[in-house]
């Protein structure tokens, strides 16, 4: 993605093609729930795991083919800055859906309902986290700090000293 803003067409492309993929991962993610529900996992646990798996699914698809952003130099800097996005949007997501399913209630109780309802606040939190610092400029400004933190320059050789005045050698 350019550093220069985006055109409103731009952006609307990339926010659609970051719907679909996040209706990838919803749809991985209630997918595995659904499994882990039926093998008896209790709805907060097979939660988590639907929530990672489902993560890990939208960075791919999301680094390589939304944002056409995912390197192999930056590749591990770049899935840190989305777990710790993603992080943020999947605790908000995490958050509805115990708070909706732990009522009880016979319809925002649903353990599917409130998937839904914390998919959609994760949603936002997430495309704007991925648009502007992951795979955005500011994302490539910090992985340059971390990697000037990380690695130490590489100065030039050095030759041997200059020899002392008055010294015995040449």
């Amino acid at each position: 993605m350019e550093d220069a803003p985006l055109l409103a067409g731009g952006r609307r492309r990339l926010l659609l093609k970051f719907t679909a993929v996040a209706l990838i991962g919803f749809a991985v993610s209630a997918g595995i729930l659904h499994l882990a529900l039926e093998e008896g996992l209790r709805p907060w646990a097979a939660r988590l795991i639907a929530l990672l798996v489902a993560m890990h699914v939208t960075f791919f698809i999301n680094g390589r083919f939304v944002f056409r952003a995912l390197t192999r130099e930056r590749f591990l800097a770049q899935w840190g800055a989305y777990v710790a996005n993603s992080s943020v949007g999947n605790f908000c997501n995490y958050w509805v859906f115990v708070t909706l399913e732990s009522t009880h209630r016979p319809i925002i109780g649903n353990p599917y309902l409130a998937l839904l309802a914390g998919s959609a606040t994760a949603w936002a939190i997430n495309y704007t986290g991925a648009r502007l610092v992951v795979f955005g400029a500011a994302g490539r400004r910090l992985a340059g700090r971390c990697k000037q933190m990380l690695v130490s320059p590489r100065s030039p050789p050095r030759g041997p000293a200059p020899a002392e005045p008055g010294s015995s050698r040449p």
